[in-house]
């Protein structure tokens, strides 16, 4: 089968991360880059990349592309690669708006025939989510923790699309469904939210003042408790105990402690090997840009409860 030519627009921090996996995949010939900051694009040729000096030159010579610029300029972007017939993923969010996410579909409805375009939501890929999804039954309380310490990387997004975002697709997209009631309460930096799907409770908490990286799952149920962490990718299940007692004035009790196998990978590696593979069969990326606007429309839920919309 015929390799494909792969491009990177951005190459930011993670455009310089898409260029090595893209230089690391099997299926990839060569791999383009373009930056309006040429000092990025030197960075990248240790990978074998080869820079481009526009936009228009890159979509000349490949099959698939990256989007990794600044949030605000993904519609603008995106448009210009649709319109060349080059397959996209588009680093989430998808855009700045859920406005501007209904203008993209609008044009994909128009354009976008036989292209494969997919959203970048990382953790969708985390070996984790899909092991945590098989586990459950009846969750009566989830908690997603995911917190950062201060960085000047986003600048043009609140903490909500730039960090909540990741745990708001899992939830709507992979381990809940139905009708939903959401409660907020924070600010462009930090953030709580519940999310209430019948007798299920979520709660989710984002921020970009932490003074240390967390990365979080918590979801109890009748019969267990399911702890997952997304950086290690590691998950324990912690079964209802069968004996309660006191002991010497202490409070014991006997858990069953079962730690999952989990086959550790490199999510950006599997997904951008699912985004080759869907462009090779003409298929749809997993992370719809549907959902994506979905997953805005949450955000932007959320931070007009806060006062930040």
């Amino acid at each position: 089968m015929k390799k494909i030519s792969a491009g990177v627009i951005g190459i930011g921090n993670m455009g310089k991360n898409h260029v090595r996996v893209y230089s690391e995949l099997k299926d990839a010939e060569e791999v383009y880059a373009f930056d309006t900051d040429h000092r990025n694009l030197n960075e990248v040729e240790a990978h074998g990349a080869i820079s481009c000096s526009s936009i228009d030159e890159l979509l000349e010579r490949v099959d698939v592309v990256s989007i990794c610029v600044p949030t605000g300029g993904h519609l603008e972007v995106a448009k210009r690669v649709v319109e060349s017939g080059v397959h996209a993923l588009i680093e989430k969010p998808i855009t700045r708006t859920v406005k501007e996410g209904e203008e993209l579909l609008e044009l994909l409805k128009d354009e976008g025939q036989g292209l494969t375009v997919g959203i970048g939501h990382i953790e969708r890929f985390n070996p984790i989510v899909g092991e945590i999804k098989n586990i459950i039954r009846a969750p009566l309380y989830a908690e997603f923790k995911r917190h950062n310490p201060t960085s000047m990387r986003i600048t043009d997004a609140s903490v909500i699309e730039d960090l909540m975002v990741h745990d708001i697709d899992i939830i709507f997209n992979v381990l809940f469904s139905g009708t939903y009631e959401v409660f907020s309460a924070g600010n462009n930096d930090l953030c709580k939210a519940l999310i209430k799907f019948g007798a299920s409770v979520v709660s989710i908490s984002a921020s970009r003042k932490s003074s240390k990286k967390i990365r979080t799952i918590y979801i109890e149920e009748e019969d267990f408790t399911i702890e997952g962490n997304f950086m290690n990718q590691e998950i324990y299940v912690y079964h209802k105990p069968e004996r309660y007692g006191i002991e010497s004035e202490r409070y014991m009790q006997e858990n069953i402690i079962e730690k999952v196998l989990v086959n550790k990978v490199e999510p950006l590696k599997e997904e951008l090997k699912a985004f080759v593979k869907a462009t090779r069969k003409s298929e749809a990326f997993e992370v719809t840009p549907v959902q994506a606007v979905n997953n805005l429309r949450v955000c932007e839920a959320i931070r007009r409860l806060n006062g930040t919309l």
